[in-house]
């Protein structure tokens, strides 16, 4: 639901996931659709968790006085820095507070996020959709500044939000490799190989010390899984794009669930860490796959 107009106070929510949001000008158009929507939250005891850039959660703490103290607030530009990050978050506060009502702000698409960033956080706005549909009582509003918004807000949020546009955006293949991007095919052979390959080049473009330990570690989980997963071979590619470094490792598998890496996998569980993990050590992680193919690109800037 997209929200237009000044909300009247909201009652506790009874059962299900309710997922709105709405655009605001200046700190006065976000604060009319914010302050309230939390301070009543806390007074019906419901668990409420923030997930705003620095500049909004000052703003609304200020708004809200002390009722601030019973209210959990997130950099959501540090912890939600990769849209993927964010799904796991909001399922921790729910597994923390079991049949208890769940009341949350998050603005994923806030001012100053790269395109390939604002692409997935829209796509992240789509797939709350997929990972809540059975979850409740959850009640989570997204802001949108004017200068983000367009047609995809209302389209990502009920009642315009449908499962076959997330599908569609799943299935549908990544921009192309950069014609001077560097490549390296590699199999199970090629797979100790291919962290020297990676690291040799990522210091040229200045990883180093443990960032660069961490990139390397989640691309090798990555290309293992290309071998395990995706017809035993895959195609490692590496380039410079907005003053950081972008992997992608592609190969002819197929990924069915529209989760994966946003839910963690039971420790018997088979595939799915890789992904995961990879989520949690880069600054971004794009994933599509369709009949015959699967992308997983990796972003990473130098700490």
């Amino acid at each position: 639901m997209l929200i237009d107009s000044a909300p009247d106070p909201v009652p506790p929510v009874l059962a299900g996931f309710l997922h709105d949001a709405f655009v605001y000008r200046g700190d006065d158009e976000f604060l009319l659709h914010t302050a309230s929507f939390v301070h009543d939250g806390v007074t019906n005891d419901e668990a409420v968790l923030v997930a705003l850039p620095p500049a909004g959660i000052a703003n609304l703490r200020s708004a809200l006085g002390s009722a601030a103290d019973q209210v959990t607030f997130i950099d959501i530009t540090s912890a939600g820095r990769n849209p993927a990050r964010i799904i796991p978050l909001w399922r921790n506060l729910l597994d923390q507070h079991p049949g208890r009502p769940v009341r949350g702000i998050g603005e994923p698409a806030y001012p100053g996020r790269s395109e390939a960033e604002f692409e997935e956080a829209t796509f992240h706005e789509a797939l709350l959709n997929v990972a809540f549909e059975h979850d409740g009582p959850f009640r989570l509003r997204c802001p949108y500044d004017v200068s983000m918004a367009g047609p995809a807000v209302a389209a990502t949020h009920p009642p315009s939000f449908s499962r076959s546009s997330a599908e569609e955006t799943f299935r549908t293949a990544l921009p192309g490799v950069p014609a001077y991007a560097e490549r390296l095919e590699f199999g199970l052979a090629e797979l100790t190989a291919v962290r020297h390959w990676f690291t040799t080049r990522a210091r040229l473009r200045g990883l180093s010390g443990s960032r660069l330990d961490d990139v390397a570690l989640a691309l090798q989980e990555i290309c293992t899984n290309s071998i395990r997963f995706g017809g035993g071979r895959g195609t490692l590619s590496l380039w410079s794009e907005d003053g950081g470094l972008v992997l992608e490792v592609a190969d002819r598998g197929r990924i069915d669930d529209l989760l994966i890496g946003r839910v963690l996998p039971p420790v018997e569980g088979f595939g799915g860490r890789g992904v995961w993990l990879a989520n949690q050590l880069c600054d971004l992680v794009q994933i599509r796959s369709g009949a015959g193919f699967t992308q997983v690109r990796l972003h990473a800037r130098p700490s």
